[in-house]
């Protein structure tokens, strides 16, 4: 039994019957009052999610902000209510930009909602109104006029010549011509063209639609469900963030209750050994990290700003730097979404149009060589017939649009900038005196313009409906021959198989006294002009970054909504698919008959997909996740906006992309362009070798602390290190020094490199080996140094005060390390980074105050030091430094070599 919601594939009486309508009078108000109670009003719902304070609360549900929670309860305990204030402060900034983010769905929601807000006139007891679409009721009869936008989905019952922008929905760059006529029940969405679509744009024509679908039955109330109901997940930084917090968690827990215990063996009295085992968790805990990873992952927000990428979700920075997919829609993305013709044919003459888009800068050449239009008869006539044969607009960039832009049909809009590309004035035509409007069911248009020596029609349309009409052909020195129809055809499919729009173009001169033209006029002895062909092009910078990924182990594939030829064609000029690869693009319908657990398998081998619904954009990048695949998904429309949620991070058009596609993804690009996603992946980049740095940088302080407590209550021995003293340590340092690692610069082929596997941990076991042999090295430092300074007759608070100290130096020593994990900081450069310098000589003068000013020694129980142990200190720093140079050159010397190669060749 047919599908009664299958309304394209049903004539339109049974349409008819099944919604108990009229196509002639429409609803009667009575019955407009029943269906509205109903079915509802014709709006989106609102997904409302939790609450306000719930989603607050969660924020504080992840391990690390436990960790946290534990030092504010610490310090709280030992009276230490700056500190206390300065961790929770930390917890409460992150937990409100986790807030902010959340409310992103919500958002898109409500955009959606927004997109329906708009008036429109139904026929209803026989007579015309003009309604809020909110009233709109299932079974209504709807008037479409050229520049409405759709408010409901419904059934065409009667169109002439009606073309709809559904570039939002279906990806399509060409407005769809729409029909009546019955369709396969099987068409997918792009295809149905007896069907009109909410949040769509009449660009040309009218026609009576039947309402079939109101608020979120429609299509685009689908799409509404599937981002309210598609989870978003984990950034990869924010897993490997939470298996390490794990892991420190237990580490602290178990070694704070390895040091309880050692305590009381030695007979220490319970508090004793309870505040030692205080002062081991402390000095654990890396207080600093979440601000440093909130600020460095700001700062890389602020790099990406200025590189035209625009960051709503902070992980997202370093989600880039791990993307091993980019799925990019097609449309307005890897092409600007403006037909341009790109080539001619006239007299005999195939020419090349240079330039991109809209903007009217370009020529036409014959191979290499530019062609003046004006001395070729034939190819100057095709263009004039472009240019009659017209209803577009071309505007100028002025004080509030930047760019060119049309009003009109884009494909008549790319004939306006091809006449201006040779040299045509839009605004001298001749004096137009009548007119054939472009009609389905002739697939022409035809114009009588006013001229000297007896009056022109012009003609333009489809190839299959002007060559027949045609018997004579304009050759360059503006004479008639014979016209080769074969030889004509041949070239108009070669150049349709490469995707291309061809448009024919004709003319007939008439008499001077003929004012007024009908089909009769021009059915034949027609002189045929030429050719020109059209497409959305690539943006040439596309290509280029195309190139940039597959060499960064990046792959791109292209889903769109658009056709499979158009598709891939765009594919093969980009790079996505080799030029003579023989492996087709995968259409909707094809995903339709093929097995979900196939999908897999499919989304990972294939790369061009088109004809695909909202529906098989979230599928694929779904297959891909579960491959284990970190997805970047681009787009501008609402047909992207639930792929782009769900992607582990969505990149969305800022320009000329749709609201709710704003609003569902994590990033948006201020250019359109997807070049400016390549260098995003490698500002993303930068910024997790920035954040992997700081982790190995920061966790040998806390490893040395908590070694130099554990080994004081093991020996029995006074702490060298309160935990007053080890907040200072990690509060000071990380915010002073560790943080100027997020100003480090990216390291050279950086792009050249495959991305960060997602399932990697934080830290491998070289970097675990080195945090290890750091932590030591720091514990024996300032261990020895402590006893050392007690033996020579120092008080505790000296010697405490050395021990602090020299974690603080032995710090700054390694920061110079850590600028790079396997090359040394001459080959970095010494200065290359000027903030490492002011970030140490701060440090500098806080470890001062900290030494010397008596209000910091009553506050910290420290004291003044000599100068010989200022030199001590120096000394082991210095060595600490010298020593993992070593390490890092007996490590890497090889690989070094061999990246400085791979720099150079990447150059």
């Amino acid at each position: 039994m047919r599908n009664e919601t299958d309304w394209h594939s049903q004539p339109v009486e049974e349409v008819s019957a099944n919604l108990h309508a009229d196509c002639v009078e429409g609803l009667k108000i009575d019955e407009v009052s029943e269906r509205h109670a109903r079915y509802g009003p014709n709006k989106l719902t609102e997904h409302k999610g939790d609450g306000p304070i719930k989603r607050f609360l969660m924020q504080f549900h992840q391990p690390l902000v436990y960790i946290l929670l534990a030092a504010v309860v610490v310090t709280l305990a030992l009276q230490e209510w700056v500190d206390a204030a300065v961790i929770f402060a930390v917890v409460i900034v992150n937990a409100i930009i986790g807030f902010v983010q959340e409310a992103k769905a919500l958002q898109a929601i409500s955009a959606l909602s927004g997109s329906l807000h708009s008036s429109v006139t139904v026929i209803r007891e026989g007579k015309r109104e003009t309604v809020d679409a909110e009233a709109l009721v299932p079974g209504d009869l709807v008037v479409l006029q050229a520049g409405d936008k759709v408010s409901a989905d419904m059934r065409l019952v009667q169109e002439r010549d009606l073309r709809i922008d559904e570039s939002a929905l279906t990806g399509e760059s060409v407005p769809s011509e729409k029909d009546t006529a019955v369709l396969a029940s099987d068409s997918v969405l792009g295809d149905r063209h007896n069907m009109a679509y909410s949040s769509t744009l009449v660009t040309y024509g009218n026609g009576l639609g039947l309402v079939t679908a109101t608020g979120d039955a429609t299509e685009i109330g689908k799409i509404s469900e599937l981002i309210a109901t598609t989870q978003t997940l984990d950034t990869p930084l924010t897993k490997r963030i939470k298996q390490f917090s794990h892991l420190l968690l237990y580490a602290i827990v178990a070694l704070s209750a390895v040091t309880l215990l050692v305590g009381w063996l030695h007979g220490k009295p319970v508090l004793d050994a309870f505040m030692a085992a205080v002062a081991l968790a402390v000095g654990a805990i890396p207080e600093g990290l979440p601000a440093a990873v909130t600020i460095m992952l700001a700062i890389g927000v602020s790099r990406m700003a200025k590189r035209r990428a625009i960051i709503r979700n902070l992980p997202a920075v370093e989600t880039l730097g791990s993307t091993t997919v980019i799925c990019s829609d097609k449309t307005g993305t890897l092409t600007k979404n403006e037909m341009t013709v790109k080539e001619l044919w006239a007299g005999g003459q195939h020419l090349e149009a240079t330039g991109n888009g809209y903007d009217p800068e370009g020529l036409f050449q014959n191979g290499t060589m530019p062609t003046d239009v004006q001395q070729s008869a034939a190819v100057l006539a095709t263009l004039q017939a472009g240019l009659f044969c017209n209803e577009a607009t071309l505007h100028s960039p002025n004080a509030d649009e930047a760019q060119w832009r049309i009003s009109g049909d884009p494909t008549e809009a790319a004939l306006l900038v091809a006449a201006r590309k040779g040299g045509l004035d839009p605004d001298a035509i001749d004096e137009r005196l009548d007119s054939i409007p472009f009609q389905s069911e002739y697939q022409y248009m035809a114009t009588l313009h006013k001229g000297n020596e007896g009056n022109l029609i012009y003609l333009k349309g489809s190839f299959e409906s002007l060559l027949p009409r045609c018997n004579t052909l304009l050759d360059n020195d503006g004479n008639s021959v014979p016209l080769a129809q074969d030889a004509v055809q041949q070239l108009t499919e070669s150049m349709a198989a490469r995707g291309l729009r061809v448009l024919a173009f004709a003319r007939k001169s008439v008499d001077n006294d003929v004012t007024e033209i009908d089909h009769d006029v021009v059915s034949e002895k027609l002189e045929f002009l030429g050719l020109q062909a059209m497409i959305d092009p690539p943006r040439p910078e596309a290509m280029r970054a195309v190139e940039a990924c597959h060499k960064a182990g990046v792959d791109v594939k292209m889903i769109t909504g658009d056709h499979a030829l158009t598709a891939t064609s765009i594919a093969k000029q980009l790079g996505i698919i080799g030029k003579d690869e023989t492996n087709s693009a995968v259409t909707g319908r094809d995903l339709s008959q093929i097995d979900t657990s196939e999908w897999p398998a499919l989304a990972r081998e294939r790369k061009v997909f088109a004809r695909v619904t909202p529906e098989n954009k979230l599928a694929l990048v779904e297959a891909l996740q579960s491959e284990g695949q970190v997805v970047a998904m681009t787009g501008d429309g609402v047909n992207d906006a639930p792929a782009l949620r769900r992607a582990d991070i969505g990149v969305a058009m800022a320009l000329n992309g749709t609201e709710v596609a704003r609003e569902a993804a994590d990033m948006m690009l201020t250019d359109d362009n997807f070049a400016t996603v390549r260098a995003a992946v490698e500002e993303g980049r930068g910024v997790f070798d920035n954040l992997k740095k700081f982790i190995v940088w920061t966790l040998p302080t806390n490893g040395g602390e908590a070694l130099v407590i554990l080994l004081a209550v093991l020996l029995g021995i006074s702490l060298p290190l309160l935990p007053v003293h080890i907040l200072w340590v990690n509060m000071t340092t990380a915010i002073c020094l560790g943080l100027m690692l997020a100003f480090e610069p990216k390291e050279s082929g950086i792009m050249q490199r495959p991305p960060n596997s997602p399932d990697a941990p934080i830290l491998d076991s070289v970097l675990l080996w080195r945090i290890v042999l750091v932590s030591s090295l720091l514990c024996a430092a300032a261990f020895g140094l402590y006893e050392l300074e007690l033996l020579w007759g120092a008080s505790e608070a000296e010697a405490r005060t050395v021990a602090v100290a020299m974690f603080v130096v032995g710090e700054a020593f390694y920061l110079m390390n850590c600028r790079s994990l396997h090359r040394s900081v001459l080959a970095v450069g010494l200065f290359s980074n000027p903030w490492i310098w002011r970030g140490i000589a701060v440090m500098a003068v806080l470890q001062l105050a900290f030494t010397y000013l008596p209000v910091m020694n009553q506050w910290f129980q420290t004291a003044p030091i000599g100068l010989d142990s200022w030199l001590r200190i120096l000394a082991c720093g210095l060595l600490i430094s010298v020593v993992v140079s070593v390490e890092k050159w007996l490590r890497f010397r090889h690989q070094d070599s061999r990246l400085q190669l791979t720099a150079k060749v990447g150059s």
